[in-house]
């Protein structure tokens, strides 16, 4: 597996109905460097992790699923998701949030990569 550029942070708890179209929003990202889908999946009860690791089992290596077997609450499950993270860069995008543009990591990173001064972008 090529090492990532990019990790996409995503955390969720019971996004069900929101889930896919955030995954299908990085999924559907236009890149020309490696990224990662870091999803950490926090015991939802409606669903949510058997959707997860369908994506995970369709696109492995660009998704990986991050679980436990208890909740562990959101800053625990972002930290653990954070932790496991090898990109240079880290983009969060909720599970249930979802990126339209296709060229938003791309256009993202290629500012980032050419003003080694700036250590965050953000988008509208």
């Amino acid at each position: 597996m090529t090492e990532p550029l990019v990790s996409v942070l995503m955390i969720t708890y019971n996004h069900a109905p929101y889930i896919a179209k955030a995954i299908e929003g990085v999924l559907q990202q236009k890149v020309t460097f490696p990224i990662e889908l870091l999803i950490g999946e926090d015991c939802s009860t409606d669903g949510t992790r058997e959707i997860v690791l369908e994506y995970q089992t369709q696109w492995p290596d660009i998704i990986r699923v991050i679980t436990s077997d208890t909740n562990v609450g959101a800053s625990k499950n972002g930290y653990r998701t954070m932790k496991a993270c090898r990109g240079k860069y880290i983009a969060f995008c909720e599970g249930d949030d979802y990126w339209h543009h296709p060229h938003k990591l791309q256009i993202q990173i290629d500012y980032l990569e050419t003003h080694p001064e700036c250590g965050l972008v953000l988008a509208d």
